[in-house]
């Protein structure tokens, strides 16, 4: 017994209509779309999460305005008439752009326990333009939370120059996007949030320490000099201190103790120099990720 036309032929016109669906294919215009929309992401998580603007900025208040008053009179000889504050400052605006921007890099880690870093995954794109995106808005909100305290300079003695302000806000960017590069390294193999969290603050935490941002990078024990060269952030403190010395009216003593700047075997490091190393490790790293995220299944 056969079927009617009349019966197979709504069940071919339904296999058609399911056979009509298109992937698109790759495109340069697709590629930037997804870029764009992974950034997207970034800013809306960010501005829905108010809390996390104010919590991220209390341990940079803490160092400034709280151990750097509290430790001003103690220091006040070794600082030669330069405020404590005014000298940690630009380490603080570092730390505070690398603490947010590797931790904006962690919510690749929720995305994978939560399962929508697969739904990512699986998209027509190509896994380097998540990644693009990702840190590019890593690096957005990291250097949003960094103009937060550049508005806040002028309570620590740095001057509002608007030479100074676009130098301090082009360091702090590029910052940013080199440790959020590392934030999403990191986070391509970590699979539990603890574990993330962990490796991370067993990374940043003596990079800031060993980095100079409390102290001059002059006179060290020669272990510890050792280690100050060798650490990243080590390069983007001192161009941050150059650029705020720079413009600050302070005795040739004090500038050549609190800002002796970075030397190599007795080698003074240009500061576009160090700019330059940040930038080309963030550019490692980057590349770094984006093949590990290739390897991802």
């Amino acid at each position: 017994m056969t079927a009617t036309p009349s019966v197979t032929a709504p069940r071919a016109a339904a296999q058609q209509q399911i056979a009509a669906v298109r992937v698109p294919a790759q495109s340069l215009r697709g590629e930037l779309r997804a870029i764009k929309i992974v950034w997207q992401r970034e800013m809306i998580r960010f501005t829905k999460d108010r809390l996390r603007i104010v919590t991220s900025l209390v341990q940079p208040f803490l160092f400034l305005f709280v151990l750097g008053t509290g430790l001003s009179r103690l220091a006040s000889a070794g600082t030669h008439g330069v405020n404590l504050r005014t000298f940690v400052y630009p380490g603080v605006l570092c730390m505070a752009v690398m603490f947010i921007a590797v931790f904006s890099a962690a919510s690749i880690v929720w995305d994978r326990e939560f399962g929508f870093l697969r739904e990512m995954m699986v998209a027509p794109v190509r896994r380097s333009s998540l990644v693009l995106g990702k840190c590019f808005g890593g690096a957005t909100v990291a250097a949003f939370e960094g103009l937060i305290l550049i508005a806040l300079a002028g309570l620590v003695g740095v001057p509002y120059a608007p030479v100074l302000l676009l130098e301090m806000f082009g360091l702090e960017l590029l910052l940013a996007f080199s440790i959020t590069a590392f934030g999403v390294m990191a986070a391509a193999r970590v699979r539990q949030m603890q574990s993330f969290m962990a490796l991370t603050q067993m990374i940043i935490m003596p990079m800031f320490f060993v980095s100079g941002a409390m102290f001059p990078v002059s006179g060290l024990p020669t272990w510890l000099a050792i280690l100050n060269r060798i650490d990243p952030l080590t390069y983007a403190v001192d161009p941050m201190r150059r650029a705020v010395f720079a413009h600050l009216h302070i005795s040739n003593l004090a500038r050549h103790v609190l800002d002796p700047g970075v030397t190599w075997f007795g080698w003074h490091v240009p500061g576009l120099l160090e700019a330059g190393m940040v930038a080309i490790l963030g550019l490692v790293m980057l590349a770094i990720a984006i093949w590990q995220f290739a390897r991802v299944e």
